[in-house]
């Protein structure tokens, strides 16, 4: 539907788009960007929020026998689904007749390649050597960023285990700060 109150000027006319829903209208912009493969947890959370905007999150809990109610709401939840993947998503789960059934195919597909991705980010862990050749504030600021992944994927790491980490991943040459830091009696 178009906004009635469309406005215009320089001979273009600006619309926003809206879908009526029986708790009034929300925004088409709100629709998450279609999911690629990567990143799914926070596509399924975004297109979770979508569908109950849309008051049609109930359909990814329940059997659509056991709704009783009409058919088509289904369809909708499914095409919502359906329309937040990528092209070649769309084609291996379009198949899908019923919300709950695709929700959960997507699901037991993709969180597995989280823990894949969770492996990643602790290889990246384990790898990460200082160098002589950058300075040592980028370098700390990278292993945060590997730091903030791991936490990101839900795993944790005890604080003082991320100082120890840190320390002694120093180069060589920081031999003597490197020391001093370790025998340090606060943290």
């Amino acid at each position: 539907m178009v906004n009635p109150n469309a406005q215009h000027g320089g001979g273009t006319i600006y619309a926003t788009f809206y879908v009526v829903t029986a708790h009034g209208s929300v925004g088409l912009g709100e629709r998450p960007k279609n999911f690629n493969g990567k990143d799914f947890k926070r596509w399924q959370q975004k297109m979770l929020f979508y569908l109950t905007t849309l008051n049609l999150a109930r359909f990814l809990q329940e059997d659509a026998l056991d709704l009783g109610d009409n058919p088509d709401r289904q369809t909708v939840a499914v095409n919502y689904i359906l329309n937040g993947l990528d092209n070649v998503l769309y084609n291996v789960d379009s198949p899908m007749l019923n919300a709950k059934a695709l929700w959960e195919s997507l699901e037991k597909k993709y969180k597995m390649e989280d823990a894949g991705s969770k492996k990643f980010v602790v290889g990246k862990f384990l790898d990460f050597k200082m160098v002589d050749s950058k300075t040592i504030m980028n370098q700390v600021q990278e292993f945060q960023l590997i730091l903030h992944d791991i936490h990101a994927k839900g795993m944790m790491l005890g604080e003082s285990f991320q100082v120890a980490a840190l320390i002694e991943k120093l180069t060589p040459t920081w031999k003597d700060f490197k020391n001093y830091l370790k025998h340090k009696r606060k943290e």
